[in-house]
């Protein structure tokens, strides 16, 4: 039993001819198998070469036609064109083609009709399913390797929304790149539509809907200056500036996150990418009030999504002051009992004050240890949290660095970490927090220090 593959152009008519003797033969013959492959005449000839590369042949007519052995395996037997196959099939079989000129440019009008419905039919049928696009830059770092499965699980962009991923880095991480994108598809999330590994900068960002910038310079001061790191971010966002200007959507929403600079970051993003919307540019500070939570959540004995509101402000991978002022505790267990909505101010919870205003603040500088040495799972969850507020809202009061307008006091122009809420896939600055003369002063210092 045999398979005769056939692959011509439409609108050719001897590829016409080829077809229906074919057709003939499969209706009248119990062992004669055909498959046909009808190629756009604008993609013909570079199928073409490549098939014969693929296999090995000579051939450079159309149609080309070769026997594949059902029973036997290996690669096919060329038969040839037109005139080898109506040769084929007068010889085997005793079947002559006698088709008029007239008809076969009729039939090869047809299949050309048919192709150009097929490929529009398909176009509509992909234009309806837009994966998002997700970019992340230096992915080969550890927090991409487990940011992944959070972006493709469906818990950050709902259950129905399918994502492609754009893995970005220099061409020295190739492998690591390659690595991720063969385990990320063995494991056949059914929301991740594609991923893919890019190291060539000038196809960066391309139809990106989410840019996750992570890139870090690793610091060193004994070995060269902090006025030399902040030199070396500024350049890397004066390359990813106009690309993400000139590639991605125009509501592209750019994420800074990793261990260094990432107020610098997005600041500079926005310096050297004017076009790009302001307010969708922004630096994490979630891990900051994670591990910020846990901490209170062990003194207090209890689950940390019982904590909410503790506000990180200033320079997230810098100078920054955590904020217990407006934290509350919900379904904290006490004496008082109330509604299950009820909260109480964390504050007047946690009666060892000399733990507070000594342990905790002094803490800040472990706290600040414990998030630099989290090279995964911490600065992964934080990056999916803040996209799954940004997309869906966000339950309650989270940080985020953003684009100072004079709010609380803090100088415009810089990017700096606040109280912000999100709703309808946009943030606002929570603005009716009152804050008291401690925090305002310490704003003040912090802003300072972000303007230097």
């Amino acid at each position: 039993c045999a398979a005769v593959m056939f692959t011509g152009k439409a609108n050719c008519p001897y590829y016409a001819k080829a077809e229906l003797l074919a057709d003939y033969l499969q209706t009248n013959l119990p062992d004669f198998r055909v498959h046909k492959v009808t190629q756009h005449p604008d993609k013909w000839e570079q199928w073409l070469h490549d098939i014969c590369e693929t296999n090995g042949w000579k051939h450079r007519e159309c149609p080309i036609i070769w026997r594949e052995l059902l029973d036997r395996g290996g690669k096919g037997q060329l038969l040839g064109g037109l005139n080898d196959f109506l040769e084929y099939a007068q010889r085997y079989y005793g079947v002559a083609s006698m088709m008029l000129i007239e008809e076969m440019l009729n039939i090869a009008e047809e299949n050309l009709q048919a192709r150009l419905e097929m490929i529009k039919e398909d176009e509509e049928i992909k234009s309806l399913i837009k994966p998002v696009q997700i970019w992340i830059t230096s992915a080969s770092v550890p927090i991409c390797y487990h940011l992944i499965p959070l972006l493709a699980n469906g818990e950050v962009f709902g259950m129905t929304t399918e994502i492609s991923i754009h893995l970005l880095d220099s061409d020295q991480f190739k492998e690591i790149l390659r690595s991720i994108v063969m385990e990320a598809e063995d494991m056949a999330f059914p929301l991740l539509r594609s991923i893919s590994e890019h190291t060539e900068i000038d196809q960066a960002f391309i139809d990106a809907d989410i840019i996750i910038v992570l890139d870090d310079v690793l610091l060193n001061l004994e070995v060269q200056s902090l006025e030399n790191y902040i030199r070396e971010v500024s350049e890397i966002c004066q390359v990813y500036a106009p690309l993400i200007e000139k590639n991605a959507k125009s509501e592209v929403k750019v994420i800074s996150s990793g261990k260094t600079f990432a107020n610098l970051k997005a600041t500079m993003l926005r310096t050297y990418g004017p076009a790009i919307r302001p307010e969708n540019i922004i630096a994490i500070a979630t891990s900051w009030e994670s591990a910020a939570k846990a901490m209170l959540a062990r003194k207090l004995n209890m689950n940390t999504a019982g904590i909410k509101d503790v506000i990180v402000w200033g320079n997230i991978t810098g100078s920054n002051y955590i904020d217990l002022s407006h934290a509350k505790l919900d379904g904290y267990d006490s004496a008082i009992r109330g509604p299950p909505n009820f909260q109480r101010p964390l504050l007047n919870m946690i009666y060892d004050s000399e733990w507070l205003h000594s342990e905790f603040l002094s803490a800040q500088s472990t706290l600040s240890s414990r998030v630099s040495r989290c090279t995964g799972m911490l600065p992964a969850h934080a990056v999916a949290t803040v996209l799954q507020y940004w997309y869906h809202g966000s339950p309650e009061i989270i940080s985020v660095g953003i684009l100072s307008e004079g709010q609380f006091c803090i100088p415009e122009g810089i990017t700096c970490s606040m109280p912000v809420r999100f709703q309808n896939g946009n943030w606002e600055v929570v603005t009716e927090l009152e804050i008291n003369e401690t925090t305002q002063k310490i704003l003040g210092r912090l802003s300072h220090e972000l303007i230097q």
